[in-house]
């Protein structure tokens, strides 16, 4: 009885073992926490343009399994043209590809769509670069974003 409880245990610890050995690798890089826009740009065709705003403040905020950002006008919604954007969804990170699975989004016909990244983190920066694709909206571009880790 003792012998076949033994390698009872044995064989669900083997298991255990193997099963976390075929997950998927996270990266080591440091991004949990939260970042603030500070540049933009996209290349749609042979066009590369700034798409930062300075009068737009946005901020991504990361924890160990999902993703959320918000933007929203200076202004406090007092200008012309209040804005406010917010959207959020999973991610996964393995070495450098962070990949994003849009769930929530203010405009919805995002929604459900993956947008997976090359990032990079120097210092406080975290920049993403990737191709952002939508196919029902005919949205095709890359998109290159650095963000700085908002500090306490």
């Amino acid at each position: 009885m003792k012998t076949k409880l033994s390698l009872f245990f044995i064989a669900i610890i083997s298991y255990s073992c193997s099963v976390n050995q075929n997950k998927t690798k996270q990266s080591d890089l440091p991004i949990i926490g939260t970042w603030e826009l500070i540049s933009a740009t996209t290349k749609e065709k042979d066009s590369t343009f700034s798409t930062f705003n300075p009068k737009l403040k946005m901020i991504k905020i990361i924890n160990p399994t999902h993703f959320s950002f918000f933007q929203h006008d200076l202004t406090m919604g007092k200008g012309p043209n209040p804005t406010f954007a917010a959207g959020a969804g999973k991610y996964t990170l393995v070495n450098d590809t962070y990949t994003e699975y849009l769930e929530y989004f203010i405009h919805r016909e995002w929604e459900n769509n993956k947008f997976e990244f090359k990032i990079s983190i120097q210092n406080d920066t975290l920049t993403q670069q990737g191709v952002e694709k939508v196919e029902k909206l005919g949205v095709d571009r890359i998109i290159t974003e650095r963000y700085k880790r908002v500090k306490n």
